[in-house]
């Protein structure tokens, strides 16, 4: 869903009969949405069942798809792609099933696949959604993505049993609106900021009001009964380290995203561009998504050895790695695809690790709404590596308007800056603490009680009374 657009981009204007400010809303509002309603989701499937809000999630994914399907205009797409991005929910709702189905020894191999997954449906995304845009009309790559919808929504509602913890409880209605309030005010100038400047009045003044919200919001979780994010638990050494630690490994892992198309796609003419069409840059860089689902058994064999804080260690290091070569070497095809391969490694290792770190810090019962604030931490990274970058590429840039295109010393700056960032990502790993590993076994073996343990357990001592002729 999120790199379904992209081929779409340079052509939104026209396609839908609107400015390029009003099309860009259709990139902003799947941000915004999947921000706010991933910790949301997280906490209402705690309360009431991760099953039924993966359910929603999904069904939200088919009908936002539908909307956009039949879209001929900018604001009905724009609703679309808002529900779109409402069904992000579904990635720590689903992590934490995991954790509540599978067998202790299981777990760590399951949440390293299904973290690989994400980077595997970005990598494909992008040149499926650019041969389907290219030889197809525009509309079906939202009829795909409907069809995909309604298959996963229909195995979960056959596959997937019931959820075994409902603990119930209040929901947090002012702390939801305070955390939609604040996220907005700071995530909506972050994305619009090269648009409307980044000293203007409306972005500083939406900045101000987000720290000022979020400030009274974490005041108001520290002191209601029930708060939507357990700020006390979120400051515990392992999830406070690993959330900073996603944050910038979301920035490294979105400047791969966001620069290497360009460099790809950038005219021969300017010495160090490869000319690539859409197509063909999409092919490029899908290998480095499947290197992330090929990594995640061995991702999954080094956190059951060292522990999952030396995966992350690991995986930032790597995600640097990647980097360096792309500082001092002129660029070639092979080159961008071996960065791309090696950063891959790293992301699947990274993103492999982080929620392990997450549910072995805290109560099965925080589990969703633990990982829905880890995947807010990664959206905050993407969403800063997209304002920093896009500045830098548009400051460091030849030509004008549709023609600029960016120097080869923006791209190493970019590429500096993201290996700045994967290395405070490594930096932030080694300061969480050695003890998760130990707390990651403790908190899996305290699962909920399920009715098949209770009727065994009730056979078996219906069997062994009789034996004693009781």
């Amino acid at each position: 869903m999120q790199t379904l657009v992209v081929p779409l981009i340079p052509k939104l204007p026209l396609l839908l009969d609107a400015a390029p400010s009003d099309t860009s809303w259709v990139i902003t509002s799947t941000l915004l949405a999947g921000a706010v309603v991933t910790p949301i989701a997280g906490r209402l499937g705690d309360m009431y069942g991760k099953r039924p809000m993966l359910v929603a999630s999904l069904a939200v994914l088919v009908v936002g798809s539908i909307v956009c399907a039949l879209a001929a205009s900018v604001w009905p797409m724009v609703i679309g792609r808002t529900l779109q991005g409402l069904a992000m929910g579904a990635i720590p709702l689903g992590i934490s099933i995991l954790r509540d189905e599978l067998p202790r020894e299981k777990v760590g191999a399951a949440i390293a696949t299904m973290s690989a997954t994400m980077g595997v449906g970005g990598a494909i995304g992008l040149p499926l959604a650019s041969v389907i845009a290219q030889y197809s009309d525009w509309h079906m790559l939202f009829w795909v993505a409907a069809g995909l919808g309604t298959a996963s929504l229909l195995l979960v509602l056959g596959m997937l049993p019931a959820s075994a913890s409902r603990p119930g409880g209040r929901f947090d209605t002012l702390g939801a609106l305070g955390l939609c309030t604040g996220l907005v005010a700071l995530l909506l100038p972050v994305s619009k900021g090269s648009v409307w400047g980044w000293n203007s009045p409306l972005v500083l003044g939406m900045l101000g009001a987000s720290l000022l919200v979020l400030v009274c919001w974490g005041w108001w979780q520290l002191r209601t009964a029930a708060p939507l994010v357990d700020l006390r638990v979120s400051a515990r050494a392992p999830v406070l380290f690993t959330n900073l630690a996603s944050v910038a490994v979301g920035f490294g892992m979105y400047a791969m995203t966001l620069v290497f198309p360009q460099l790809l796609m950038a005219p021969a003419s300017t010495g160090y561009g490869l000319g690539l069409d859409m197509v063909a840059t999409g092919l490029v860089l899908t290998p480095g998504g499947l290197v992330m689902m090929a990594l995640s058994p061995v991702s999954a064999r080094l956190s059951a050895a060292r522990g999952p804080r030396t995966t992350l260690l690991l995986g930032a290091g790597v995600i640097g790695a990647g980097y360096l070569p792309l500082l001092v070497l002129a660029p070639a095809l092979w080159l961008v695809l071996g960065s791309s391969l090696v950063i891959g490694a790293g992301i699947g290792l990274a993103y492999a690790a982080m929620p392990a770190l997450i549910m072995g810090a805290v109560p099965l019962t925080e589990s969703a709404a633990a990982n829905g604030l880890n995947a807010l931490m990664r959206s905050v990274g993407t969403s800063g590596s997209a304002a920093v970058l896009g500045v830098v590429l548009a400051g460091m840039s030849s030509g004008t308007g549709a023609a600029a295109v960016p120097t080869l010393e923006g791209f190493r700056v970019s590429f500096a800056i993201a290996a700045g960032t994967a290395a405070l990502a490594a930096i932030l790993a080694a300061c969480v603490p050695r003890t998760g590993r130990l707390q990651q076994v403790q908190s899996e073996d305290v699962r909920p009680v399920r009715a098949s343990d209770v009727t065994a357990a009730m056979d078996a001592a219906e069997g062994t009374a009789k034996h004693d002729g009781k």
